[in-house]
């Protein structure tokens, strides 16, 4: 599986050939360093280690400085394995090189874009579960339009079962999203315009596998 780090910079729309007005997110996709590059002899899979974003060294523990500087490079902030990635790349992706999007991506390509969700806090049912809410006041109560209403049985089981969707926590956690169609580079600025959308806030993190 070879990839990027990258940072996403936001959402527009393009029109198609077709005349179809498309949503799309801009990416910043590296430049990525190569870190550390694993085999099968000495680590038993093939891998690579590509690290992405400045880092003050001041914020940087020391075994992560010591890391960085066998690899002939700044700290940095990401850093992500992807595997499989040496076996299609020979060469290209050797210890302290540096890795641009347009090495790796084409027009056209479908790419799986991972990143964490935006965090809501605790939320009702309807925004964490999509319920429609029980305006028609059934459900086992009548007069709180937005509650999930009844939970359980009577008598048997006598408990709430595991798994119910209730109220709680929402966002916040790792989404990835497929088959995403890389529809413009900008390789001068490191630039990948992608249909749809990516999880995350605006300058948060984003991993693009091929």
């Amino acid at each position: 599986m070879s990839g990027i780090i990258g940072k996403k910079i936001g959402m527009t729309s393009i029109f198609s050939a077709d005349g179809r007005n498309v949503a799309c997110t801009l990416v910043e996709a590296g430049p990525c360093v190569v870190t550390q590059v694993k085999n099968v002899e000495t680590d038993g899979y093939n891998a690579v280690q590509l690290a992405y974003g400045e880092r003050k060294e001041k914020n940087t523990p020391k075994p992560l400085i010591g890391h960085f500087k066998k690899a002939g490079t700044t700290p940095k902030q990401k850093v992500v394995e992807f595997r499989d990635f040496r076996v299609e790349f020979e060469g290209q992706v050797d210890m302290g090189k540096t890795v641009i999007s347009d090495q790796i991506f084409v027009e056209g390509d479908f790419v799986d874009a991972i990143g964490t969700s935006k965090g809501k806090g605790f939320q009702g049912v309807v925004k964490r579960h999509g319920f429609g809410g029980v305006g028609g006041a059934t459900h086992g109560q009548h007069n709180r339009q937005r509650h999930p209403g009844s939970i359980g049985a009577c008598s048997w089981p006598s408990r709430v079962f595991k798994g119910m969707r209730m109220a709680g926590r929402t966002g916040g956690n790792r989404v990835k999203v497929l088959n995403l169609k890389v529809l413009k580079i900008y390789p001068e600025k490191n630039l990948l315009l992608v249909s749809g959308s990516i999880p995350g806030a605006k300058n948060s993190f984003v991993i693009l596998e091929k």
